[in-house]
């Protein structure tokens, strides 16, 4: 058996297409991602991702999904309840706040496994910049870096205890972003030490975490000339010595505009620079066909890394959802 690809993709639509099938076989990508336009109802979704792992012929191929809450909730409402966002649980009381967090975790994670998911990009450990952009805002639990990592904490705990992964998100920090990642490339100013003191502390005390995501955000004063995605520097001297993440770095979303430059070129350059794992999300697919030429299978060290993930993970410890819904109601 060879070693799977150091990419994960999308799909385009609610079910595996045969062009797509014959692709994901031929390249064999170390997973998939599914977004909003792969979800309708249940058992749909619980047939693509199966064609999806069907596809690579591994039925542990892992399948991510950036089910936050709030505005970033991929699986309808309804059927499925309407998941809070970070923000609002974030402006209880620390306790009751990491109660809830910890709570809806679970419950998100009990939810994704129903329908074959077993990897949620959660937590945001972004701190919230009320002069930032509003494509975090919600999406960070609090302004404050150490409620960021109080509730990061417990929303990886949470995922745990459903049988999930988190993917600790976006390095070394997105939250002071003046423009929206997903069409232009922000440029964020701020001197190594405001960063350290801020940005950078939820990092940090979750770096023991398994799996994380870069940022697509210039920081001049850490590297003039490449985004974090694509900056060696910051990859190995901030995210690996400083913060101390040890995980599978993937990147944000290699589609998104933030990045310039031809796709495949942009997961050779990411990957180059440290990465692990490209992530490419559109579904398109001559451009996944374009990253994958780019992509080399997963390097030895970056399958330890996945390895560790796996053995990081726990079964599902055995839940009610209606009690669990029930106390999580009763915080919020």
């Amino acid at each position: 058996m060879t070693d799977p690809l150091a990419a994960v993709f999308g799909c385009a639509g609610e079910t595996l297409q045969p062009g797509e099938a014959a692709f994901f076989r031929d390249c064999d990508p170390l997973g998939f991602i599914l977004f909003a336009r792969n979800c309708r109802t249940p058992e749909q979704i619980r047939r693509l991702t199966g064609d999806l792992r069907h596809a690579v012929g591994r039925a542990d191929a892992p399948v991510l999904m950036d089910h936050e809450g709030g505005r970033v909730q991929r699986l309808p409402s309804p059927p499925w309840r309407k998941v809070p966002a970070p923000a609002d649980l974030g402006r209880l009381p620390p306790h009751e706040a990491a109660l809830a967090v910890a709570l809806n975790a679970q419950l998100m994670a009990l939810e994704l496994a129903d329908v074959g998911v077993d990897v949620n990009c959660v937590p945001c450990l972004d701190v919230n910049d009320p002069a930032g952009h509003q494509v975090i805002g919600n999406r960070a639990f609090s302004a404050d870096p150490g409620i960021v990592a109080l509730l990061g904490r417990a929303q990886a705990d949470g995922l745990r205890r459903g049988g999930g992964l988190p993917v600790i998100k976006h390095m070394p920090g997105h939250g002071r972003a003046t423009v929206d990642s997903h069409l232009e490339l922000p440029i964020v100013r701020a001197s190594q030490g405001e960063l350290a003191d801020r940005d950078f502390q939820p990092f940090m005390a979750l770096a023991d975490l398994p799996l994380g995501m870069t940022a697509h955000v210039l920081f001049p004063e850490l590297d003039p000339d490449h985004p974090a995605t694509l900056s060696k520097r910051i990859i190995g001297e901030i995210i690996r010595e400083r913060i101390g993440f040890h995980g599978l770095l993937f990147t944000d979303d290699l589609s998104m505009q933030a990045l310039g430059g031809e796709i495949g070129q942009r997961a050779a350059a990411a990957l180059a620079a440290g990465c692990d794992v490209a992530l490419h999300c559109n579904g398109i697919l001559a451009e996944m066909q374009s990253v994958a030429v780019s992509c080399p299978p997963l390097s030895t060290q970056a399958q330890g890394r996945w390895q560790r993930a796996l053995a990081w993970r726990q079964t599902a410890q055995p839940a009610s959802r209606v009690e669990i819904l029930k106390e999580l109601e009763a915080l919020t």
